[in-house]
């Protein structure tokens, strides 16, 4: 794997430190996981898979599949999507 790309599978983010949700339960259930991505810091321990990855970007995936699929963001949409959940723009309206 050479380029970082939404999509590809996470196991293949080889030498990043997936973190559980802080509103995870003890027992596991619905959950997600991110990792940050180092960009070209990492490159040689991820043989390249986040070769030219933005500073700061986030990857996303289901701890239920840790082999699957990761969403990957870059720092300036991660930062929306945290900032506007911290505003409560995650409710909905009554």
């Amino acid at each position: 794997m050479s380029h970082l790309r939404n999509g590809m599978r996470a196991s293949q983010l080889r030498g990043v430190t997936w973190r559980k949700s802080s509103r995870s339960g003890p027992t596991g259930g619905n959950c997600v996981e991110i990792a940050a991505l180092l960009g070209s810091a990492l490159d040689g321990a991820l043989n390249g898979a986040l070769n030219g990855a933005p500073s700061g970007a986030v990857a996303v995936r289901d701890s239920q599949q840790p082999d699957g699929l990761a969403l990957i963001f870059t720092a300036a949409t991660w930062q929306a999507f945290t900032g506007g959940l911290a505003a409560g723009l995650d409710r909905r309206p009554a």
